[in-house]
């Protein structure tokens, strides 16, 4: 027997008449009327490079910082990132200069550390079907949101089960994030499904980001198709930046250099205001 959402996801299902759920990270709301741009490296290497990509964030209208501490990589002897002392440079650098910080957390055993520099956590990709890491995030985030990505082989309802997993654990505020899925095709990285997004809005109440870096790998489709998620209706954009993405430890290739960036962040307001939504504005910059 084939179960409804509402019968498999109670917690996340979107039931007869509900809204979407505003979920909240210090004083951002994802998933209300304001679309969230969110950036920053893929890995956190050193304080100067945190630091230059956090100035290009804040500056392109970023409130939201993203860095990897832990990373996971296909080969073991690629960058890994700094871990505990990652963290600490999250902390202090977006403590400086006024932003949040969400970061991923690979292990059950760092679900406590992560939780106490990260004002939002990250299940990745990796990990999504990771049950017993989402009941140890759903029982331990203090409070935190946790940022979902989708597995990338993984099908809405297996992503949304996931979610579930974590609500069932009593964390509520949970925020998917669509990331590509893996595809024949290797002109790209992955394939961004962006007919999930709207499809999501009909199967549940949680709120919708969209990180075109990991869904497509490459650095020229990463604004179009941010662009297109807005229009599609995410609630937010994660992308990747980088002061030298040339020089970058991970994922270089589809990280944005701080104009591009700044570029971005423009015109995802105008794509906003065009389609009914407002671009998040912040004192840090007004364009």
């Amino acid at each position: 027997m084939v179960l409804s959402a509402a019968e498999s996801c109670p917690i996340v299902a979107r039931g007869a008449g509900s809204g979407t759920r505003v979920v909240r990270v210090g004083d951002v709301a994802i998933g209300g009327p304001e679309v969230v741009l969110i950036a920053g490296p893929c890995a956190v290497e050193s304080e100067p490079q945190l630091e230059a990509a956090a100035l290009a964030a804040k500056e392109a209208g970023c409130r939201i910082l993203r860095g990897g501490a832990y990373k996971p990589r296909t080969s073991p002897y690629s960058f890994q990132g700094l871990g505990a002392e990652g963290l600490a440079l999250l902390r202090s650098v977006s403590a400086r200069l006024g932003l949040l910080v969400v970061t991923e957390v690979l292990d059950t055993a760092d679900v406590d550390r992560v939780a106490e520099h990260a004002d939002m956590l990250q299940v990745g990709s990796r990990n999504m079907h990771n049950a017993a890491l989402l009941k140890i995030v759903g029982r331990q985030a203090r409070g935190r949101p946790v940022l979902l990505k989708r597995g990338m082989c993984a099908t809405i309802d297996e992503w949304l089960l996931a979610a579930e997993y974590l609500a069932s654990e009593g964390c509520h505020d949970v925020v998917l994030c669509e990331r590509g899925v893996r595809s024949f095709d290797p002109s790209t990285r992955n394939l961004l499904d962006l007919s999930a997004v709207p499809l999501l809005r009909e199967r549940t109440r949680l709120p919708v980001v969209v990180d075109p870096s990991h869904g497509t790998g490459r650095r020229s489709l990463v604004a179009p198709m941010a662009l297109a998620a807005v229009a599609a209706g995410a609630d937010g954009v994660m992308v990747e930046c980088h002061a030298s993405p040339r020089e970058a430890r991970s994922d270089g290739e589809q990280a944005l250099s701080p104009i591009e960036l700044l570029a971005l962040g423009s015109r995802i307001r105008r794509v906003a205001a065009a389609v009914g939504r407002a671009r998040e504005a912040t004192d840090g910059s007004g364009r």
